[in-house]
């Protein structure tokens, strides 16, 4: 077939929406680039590599013994009540009752004694009872473990410096899926309520089949046959926001309730364990952005605000879901568990402020409109106050909203072949869907600066961020329109008057898999048993993004200046909320404010985002998983002291393709093609872990390992955005003047590759409460560079070009462009030591008995460096070099009180940047300090009811972010503000 058949196929299937805006598709060699851009061995070819990844969670691992019930199972006995247990270490002549965080520390130190691995835990004070609100508030206290604030929320969790990217979540033992962009989970899909502990693994096993480079996080529910007494327990909780509503149709309050069911049937042999959840959690957020400073930061040439976006920001989080399991062991050769979990999630944000144009925009030569500086204060080449002249601000009356379900189904079957020999088969599925509407309106006075200009004077806080004293009345719907004041609308061939914009993004994540495994032991040796097994899996990530031009009502088509749709509209009163915002906290009385979703519904014309940037998007990511694995488990003496560990090997086998499109515009003529590719590798990953006891309750362990994680799921899109600019065809030189350029990700990445050394120190003590000192090592190999850059022949696409054109390219030299993809380029190392004490305070003194603390410190540092730059490392996203946490607690007699500080210092955050795409940015320290009291009835008709009152970030910490190691260069300030919460618990 020719090219210019092969074109024309290609144009007759192209999806209509992507030519709805192209009135003549040129025809060009696009299928002759896409293969060249995706064939292994030109542009990105990556050999295969070695590397290993293991796994800490089956009871061989905890108690030597091969049998095993579950995929990982949980690391200590689970059978027994932490809250027993404790209570039967206590002399006989004590009558106690041991509950609460009592209790869950207790067991938390069991599950870290038994393991043989290096592994800290967060166990449920009660039946549906985690420590903290969330899941991530409890992981965050665990040492080497991190948290970053999102929408006042812990989300982003960091293990030993390294970010969610290169940690699992794991449920049950099985891998999960995200309703994020990509593989980090957001624990906001995870009702806290549901699990009886959460297992942070720091080193590595070979059973573990989905483990990460960073650690491993295993949510465990509770097994229904493993408890004492049939248990119904309620709760609810209210929820009030410290900083009042700043939005008029915003809420301060939420609330938070649960049930959870617990039974056992059939002589003990069937066991059902039910929990339903309901939160609606609001949010009240004072937001400021800078767009970045101008100038040399001397007195001649201070640093000037380029530019700011303050907002207030109201949000909600509704989340419903429900879990369910069935427990059944009719005899002692058959147990088989069934686990469902489903979660509805549906977060609204409302965001209302005003973008000024600054310092960004001063007018010099050859810039009409721009904006003028006077009255400039500075100090120490810092520009602490100006007024700006000429600005033409953009209010923003914004709606958000995200809605995601979240499913996951485990069912696993033990069957005892012989005395010493267990066949596990486990199968699982996870899936998540999420869709966004992301909707921005804007207001102005004028179409592209036309209307009356502003006189701001900005002036620096001591906080970094700046007030601003504008001279317009930003309420006055006589001077302000439905418009695009600054402009910026452009459908990347001409101009479009951009009143507003819908980001429609939607992802489906799903993941099936399928293992199995035969286990056994052998008698009269230190080696205790054997295990092999094998599991596939299939993981398929659809991304696709809709988009939408918003422009007044009235005529014109495709939102475009040229075909005379309107520059701008007034507002319809029928949109007016009635009640002004206020952004007194940056020193702005009042802004219009208005229903978006008003506008977007009655007012607003649409027209399709068609930009090439914007078709290529779309993609589906699919990866097969073969996991091959064998170890044996050790349990003996040497000497004459204790030692169990395991010794094993996963081979893993990949295939991971991509679909998607490559899409180009030249002359305004949009052209795509579809394009697939597929890469394959395998990859062994040997592990060793030792546990000995050295003196008695002391332990020593140590663990060696290779370990993978895969890539983000962006970066292996295979979708390409290809730019021809006709207008750099002749210039000198010819690399800074490409005609050429593509941006896009990159198929043939291999995964992140670790060689690891764990090492830990662990004293127990017999009262109660442990202290351990840890030390790591990691080698990262294969470190994907997200910026990466190479040159590239695009002589495919000369036939976009006029035959004169490619005459002029060829003899310019100027074939050779840029694509820029991530590579696996990196290399380096992350080392760091971390401890922890638990201590209740009745193994100093019976006087202190109820009294206790639980600490822990980490210390990390990191040298990571590009191949395109290798004499300078970058600094990881996610990692502090000092973080600590510490909580002091009272419990005895049914009271309770506790306070738990935390501090982290500056390390470098993911925030949304622009179009809400992900930038990164140096986050300043911060100390957060919460606080719960409580009580729980012990005796007559209110025995088990209990009543809690909670307090979130009393030291009201803002969230900041700072750019060029200058801590004045504010990008980010964030406030929050406190959290309150009442609520009560009864347990039938």
């Amino acid at each position: 077939m020719t090219d210019t058949a092969m074109n024309r196929a290609l144009c007759a299937t192209a999806p209509a929406r992507l030519l709805s805006e192209t009135r003549t598709v040129r025809r060009v060699s696009m299928i002759a680039l896409a293969a060249a851009l995706v064939t292994p061995g030109v542009a990105f070819a990556q050999d295969a590599a070695t590397t290993a990844t293991a796994n800490p969670t089956a009871k061989a691992q905890v108690e030597a013994t091969t049998t095993q019930a579950d995929p990982t199972p949980a690391p200590a006995a689970p059978a027994e009540n932490p809250a027993e247990a404790v209570a039967a270490a206590a002399p006989a002549d004590e009558n106690i009752v041991v509950t609460g965080i009592r209790a869950g520390l207790a067991s938390s130190a069991k599950i870290k004694r038994q393991s043989v691995l290096i592994v800290d835990s967060v166990s449920a004070e009660d039946v549906g009872k985690l420590p903290d609100v969330s899941i991530a508030d409890s992981l965050a206290r665990l040492p080497g473990v991190t948290a970053q604030r999102l929408e006042g929320r812990d989300q982003r969790l960091s293990i030993r410096g390294l970010g969610p990217d290169f940690s699992t979540t794991l449920l049950n033992g099985r891998e999960q899926v995200t309703t994020g962009d990509n593989r980090g989970v957001e624990f906001d899909q995870y009702p806290s309520e549901f699990f009886k502990n959460v297992n942070v693994y720091k080193s590595a096993d070979a059973s573990l089949v989905a483990a990460g480079i960073a650690g491993t996080v295993d949510l465990r529910m509770l097994r229904p046959l493993d408890q004492g007494k049939r248990v119904l327990a309620v709760s609810a909780r209210g929820q009030m926001n410290g900083i009042d509503k700043l939005n008029p149709d915003g809420t301060r309050y939420g609330y938070r309730a649960s049930a959870t069911y617990v039974d056992k049937f059939a002589g003990d042999t069937l066991g059902i364990a039910l929990g339903v959840s309901a939160t609606q959690t609001p949010s009240q957020d004072e937001r400021y952005n800078a767009w970045g400073y101008s100038g040399a930061g001397t007195d001649a040439s201070p640093f000037l605000l380029n530019g700011a976006k303050p907002y207030v920001q109201s949000n909600l989080l509704k989340r419903y879901g429900g879990v369910a399991t069935i427990e059944w062991r009719p005899s002692d050769t058959f147990h088989s568990t069934f686990d469902a979990l489903y979660s509805h999630f549906e977060e609204t944000q409302i965001l209302r402020g005003i973008e000024f144009p600054l310092a960004g925009q001063l007018a010099s030569a050859g810039t009409a409109g721009g904006t003028t500086a006077t009255g400039v204060t500075v100090n120490n080449g810092f520009a602490t106050q100006a007024t700006f002249g000429n600005v033409f601000g953009v209010q923003r009356n914004d709606y958000n909203q995200r809605k995601a379900e979240n499913f996951s189904l485990g069912w696993n079957n033990d069957l005892k072949l012989t005395d010493t020999i267990h066949l596990n088969v486990d199968a699982s599925w996870s899936h998540a869907d999420r869709t966004d509407f992301l909707l921005e309106t804007n207001t102005g006075t004028g179409f592209a600066k036309s209307g009356a200009a502003d006189t701001v004077t900005v002036k620096q806080n001591g906080n970094g961020t700046y007030t601003f004293a504008p001279t317009l009345d930003y309420t006055n719907t006589n001077i302000f329109k439905l418009t695009d004041p600054q402009g910026w609308g452009n459908n990347g061939n001409q101009q479009v008057v951009q009143t507003g914009f819908l980001n429609r993004p939607s992802f489906k994540d799903d993941l099936k898999s399928l293992r199995a495994n035969l286990n056994g032991e052998f008698s009269d040796s230190v080696v205790k048993g054997w295990e092999v097994g094998g599991n596939y899996s299939q993981r398929k990530k659809t991304s696709a993004f809709t988009s939408f031009f918003l422009c007044p009502p009235g005529g014109g088509t495709n939102c475009t200046v040229a075909s005379g749709s309107p520059t701008s509209s007034t507002v319809p009163a029928d949109a007016l909320l009635g009640t002004n915002v206020a952004l007194g906290y940056l020193g702005i009385p009042q802004m219009l404010t208005l229903d978006p979703l008003y506008l977007y519904n009655n007012t607003l014309q649409s027209a399709f985002d068609g930009r090439p940037s914007s078709l290529v998007r779309d993609n589906v990511v699919l990866e097969k998983v073969w996991t091959g694995y064998a170890k044996i488990t050790l349990d003996g003496m040497v000497g004459d002291k204790p030692l169990k560990g395991s010794i094993g090997t996963q081979v893993v086998h990949s295939d991971q393709s991509s679909t998607g499109q490559i899409a180009s515009v030249v002359s305004g003529v949009v052209t795509i093609a579809p394009v697939k590719q597929t890469y394959r590798y395998t990859n062994v990953l040997p592990s060793a872990t030792m546990s000995v006891e050295l003196i008695p309750l002391g332990f020593v362990k140590i663990g060696a390992s290779q370990t993978m994680i895969r890539p983000r799921l962006d970066q292996e899109r295979v979708t390409q955005d290809v730019a021809i600019n006709p207008g750099n065809i002749g210039q000198t030189p010819a690399g800074l003047f490409p005609v050429f350029t593509s941006t896009g990700g990159n198929v043939n990445l291999k995964p992140y590759k670790s060689t690891n050394i764990d090492l830990s120190f662990e004293k127990y003590f017999n009262a109660g409460g442990y202290v351990a000192l840890s030390g790591y090592f990691k080698h990262l190999t294969d470190f994907v560079d997200p910026n990466n850059s190479l040159p590239y022949d695009f002589s495919a696409l000369l036939p976009a070009l006029t035959p004169a054109q490619q005459a002029q390219v060829i003899a310019a030299g100027q074939t050779i462009g840029n694509v820029s993809t991530p590579a696996n380029t990196g290399r380096g190392e992350v080392l760091g030591v971390e401890g922890t004490v638990s201590l209740p305070f009745k193994a100093i003194t019976s006087a202190l008995d109820g009294f206790g603390i639980f600490a822990s410190g980490n210390y990390t540092q990191s040298t990571i460096k590009y191949a395109s730059n290798p004499t300078q490392a970058i600094t990881l996203p996610g990692l502090s070099e000092f973080t600590g946490s510490g909580t002091i607690y009272f419990e005895k007699r049914g009271f309770q009180v506790r306070a738990n500080y935390r501090y982290r210092s500056s390390f470098l955050a993911e925030v949304a940047g622009l179009s809400a795409n992900p930038t990164y940015r140096t986050a300043r320290a911060e100390a957060i300090l919460d606080a719960q009291i409580g009580y729980e009835f012990q005796s007559g008709v209110l025995k088990n009811f209990a009543i809690l009152a909670q307090a979130k970030n009393l030291t009201d910490r803002p969230f900041v972010t700072y750019q060029d190691n200058d801590p004045r260069k504010v990008n980010d300030y964030q406030r929050y503000g406190r959290d309150y919460y009442i609520g009560i618990t009864y347990k039938f």
